[in-house]
């Protein structure tokens, strides 16, 4: 890895060690190539998967990254997409380590924090038009009972009903901690940071501004 490339990944908030060696922009060329041929190293990386679920959702909504020109999509600007690379590579890193009911069974289960940021983050799936970039969990996650407030960020599509999709998102992260989590969640605040145009919507701004 070049210096450059180091100081990219420190800019996102993410050490190299945190996706196993590999990079951001080592896992979008992967994705490129529809994985293909499979990468041992990085398919077997819970770090880098939790990275590739999210780039993948990223691009869904982001056609720009894959060098398409849909007039459909959403025309994202640079420091939107940075913004939400930024809480992947967040989300990538283990973390603290969170506490699971054994059930009776003796034994010592835990999931990383890593692993409950990017389950928040999958909620976005059913909520078209959100995209969630940083992510975090206030509290002492690694104490049994411990309340946790919910904090993040997000982007959404211009026109959209921004009240509605930010409640319908708070319900399906709140389902996903309850169903996966042993979390005593406290409340989940969600911040609207973003709104992007479509691009027929950004052209007809554009006119009007003339």
């Amino acid at each position: 890895m070049t210096g450059d490339e180091s100081m990219e990944l420190k800019t996102l908030g993410v050490e190299p060690e945190d996706l196993d060696g590999f990079t951001i922009e080592d896992l979008a060329d992967y994705l490129d190539a529809d994985r293909t041929p499979p990468n041992p190293a990085i398919e077997e990386s819970a770090g880098c998967r939790l990275a590739l679920d999210a780039l993948e959702r990223l691009r869904g909504m982001t056609p720009d990254l894959r060098a398409s020109d849909e007039a459909a999509e959403l025309a994202a600007d640079d420091t939107w997409v940075q913004g939400i690379l930024a809480g992947i590579a967040l989300d990538a890193r283990a973390g603290r380590r969170i506490p699971l009911a054994d059930e009776g069974l003796g034994g010592d289960l835990a999931i990383t924090e890593g692993a409950v940021r990017g389950l928040i983050r999958a909620a976005e799936t059913v909520v078209p038009g959100v995209l969630v970039g940083r992510c975090h969990l206030d509290g002492d996650v690694t104490e049994p009972g411990a309340p946790v407030l919910i904090r993040l960020e997000v982007g959404v599509t211009y026109g959209l009903p921004i009240p509605a999709m930010v409640e319908r998102l708070r319900a399906e992260i709140g389902l996903r901690l309850r169903a996966h989590t042993d979390l005593v969640i406290t409340g989940i605040d969600i911040a609207v940071h973003d709104v992007q145009l479509r691009e027929s919507n950004a052209d007809a701004a554009t006119e009007g501004e003339r």
